[in-house]
């Protein structure tokens, strides 16, 4: 009961702990090729790696900073959201560790202009990956948690984001137990928060 209670803010740290991993592994070497040639090795990021890594973990920040203040409803549509997101950028990942190769195409094209299938098995000797890509699976892991929890726990959470509704909202049935900051506003207002 006490983890339910404590919900809110177990689920919104976990969406934007995830969201960070993404951002920060999206700028760091996912993976390391090393050319036939005997040239300098290509160091490919997580963002060229994996095209969605950037864009949805800046979508799970948004989430996460949303969940903060989310209504009843959105709740659990963001959990759904998040976890569909945490789903895709998983297989994402396993299949790009899976299969490097085809994911370095466009940095091998960039650093040596050389462009189709014969010509990448040319020039790449061997691509070896980083532990980025095992660290933002375990991202994608408390991501998906994180999204489950939101969805066992969103009943019991507080009711919130009073404090972001207009005069004529704050007449309507509260949705869960009062925190302590509601108490005041309340009070602030002239009236009983314990009837």
């Amino acid at each position: 009961m006490r983890l339910a209670q404590r919900g809110r803010s177990l689920s919104v740290s976990g969406f934007l702990l995830a969201g960070a991993i993404g951002i920060i592994s999206s700028t760091q070497t996912w993976l390391t090729v090393e050319r036939a040639d005997g040239g300098e090795a290509i160091l490919v990021p997580g963002a060229s790696a994996l095209v969605l890594l950037a864009p949805l973990s800046l979508a799970v920040l948004a989430l996460g900073a949303a969940l903060s203040i989310a209504a009843r409803v959105l709740r659990v549509v963001f959990a759904v959201l998040a976890g569909a997101a945490s789903v895709l950028l998983g297989w994402s990942t396993i299949q790009m560790l899976s299969s490097p190769i085809g994911s370095v195409g466009p940095a091998v094209t960039e650093a040596t202009g050389l462009a189709g299938g014969d010509a990448l098995g040319d020039v790449v000797a061997a691509v070896a990956p980083t532990a980025w890509p095992v660290i933002a699976l375990v991202g994608w892991v408390i991501l998906l948690a994180a999204s489950v929890f939101v969805l066992l726990t969103w009943r019991g959470w507080k009711a919130g984001g009073r404090r972001y509704r207009t005069d004529a909202s704050e007449t309507a049935p509260r949705d869960g137990p009062v925190d302590a900051v509601d108490s005041w506003d309340e009070l602030s207002r002239g009236t009983d928060p314990t009837r």
